[in-house]
């Protein structure tokens, strides 16, 4: 089974098998908070879905924004930890991907997810791949929103607000049935925290 975690937009936590069959899922679209959340979440979903032995755990690398983003993946990181279970870093646009085509969509499209700052977060899909992953033409980028309608053009626009903890799962799924790594080994934050740490004086 695969504990599937994410924090870019709200925060999704599901338990789906590595047939990519979601056993339970449990979210809060509240895009803060996701700290107070996400034990409660998990917690839900793994009692739903039965205490199921946990053998992956699927992280939401992003993009998204520094504070949330990094609280799913501490929590997905110390999970697998905790249980002995392979960490499956996953970009969360493909999984945003996945269900725009689960959806219907076809052709190019564009996923676009708030990046705060008046700026968005955007990548490029069209199709599947041969092992029916999300097939990105670009990767995470940041743009302007004042500069969105010159510069996304490539295909239909889709503006995520949520995003499902099953699609995240499926595509970890998709992944290790591939033998693929699919995701970043560091978060995509896109740009610098907001806080530095201090310069040493000398």
């Amino acid at each position: 089974m695969i504990l599937a975690v994410d924090t870019s937009l709200g925060t999704a936590v599901a338990v789906v098998t590595l047939d990519g069959d979601v056993r339970a899922q449990a979210t809060s679209e509240n895009h803060l908070g996701h700290a107070e959340v996400i034990g409660t979440l998990i917690q839900e979903a793994l009692t739903a879905a039965g205490n199921p032995e946990i053998t992956h755990v699927a992280a939401g690398m992003g993009p998204g924004p520094f504070t949330g983003l990094r609280i799913g993946i501490a929590a997905a990181r110390t999970f697998a930890i905790a249980r002995s279970a392979h960490l499956v870093p996953v970009v969360s646009h493909d999984a945003l991907a996945l269900t725009a085509l689960d959806n219907g969509t076809t052709g190019t499209f564009i996923i676009e997810t708030d990046a705060r700052r008046r700026e968005l977060a955007w990548t490029t899909y069209d199709g599947v791949d041969a092992d029916g992953l999300p097939k990105r033409l670009t990767e995470p980028a940041l743009v302007a929103r004042a500069e969105a309608e010159d510069t996304l053009t490539a295909g239909e626009r889709i503006v995520a607000t949520e995003l499902s903890g099953g699609a995240l799962g499926r595509v970890a799924a998709l992944a290790i049935v591939a033998d693929r790594t699919v995701g970043p080994d560091d978060a995509l934050y896109l740009r610098s925290p907001d806080v530095a740490a201090p310069k040493v004086q000398v």
